[in-house]
């Protein structure tokens, strides 16, 4: 399962995610979870462990103040993995302070 799932990771601009946000299916994992060890707890339905990271802020979706902010990034990139129906992201990195 881990290889057909990375086959399915990669980088996406903002713009690539917009229809999934609206549809309530992008999950943002923690910059300490590997992506594909996060998309095989999903697809093999490892409730526990799903349960566990979402209980420690490890899996979210994005807040409305994310949801405002990352259009005007024109060039915002997240390293994505499809596990039907969600998309799993990398929440990009923090801009330095101004």
């Amino acid at each position: 399962m881990r290889e057909q799932l990375a086959k399915t990771l990669g980088e996406v601009l903002w713009t690539d995610l917009r229809t999934h946000v609206a549809r309530d299916a992008v999950i943002l994992v923690a910059a300490d979870l590997d992506l594909l060890d996060v998309g095989q707890a999903v697809a093999s339905n490892d409730t526990a462990t799903v349960e566990a990271w979402i209980t420690a802020g490890k899996l979210t979706k994005p807040t409305a103040e994310e949801l405002s902010r990352w259009p005007l990034q024109l060039d915002l990139r997240f390293l994505s993995l499809v596990v039907a129906p969600f998309v799993l992201v990398r929440r990009p990195a923090s801009p330095p302070p101004s």
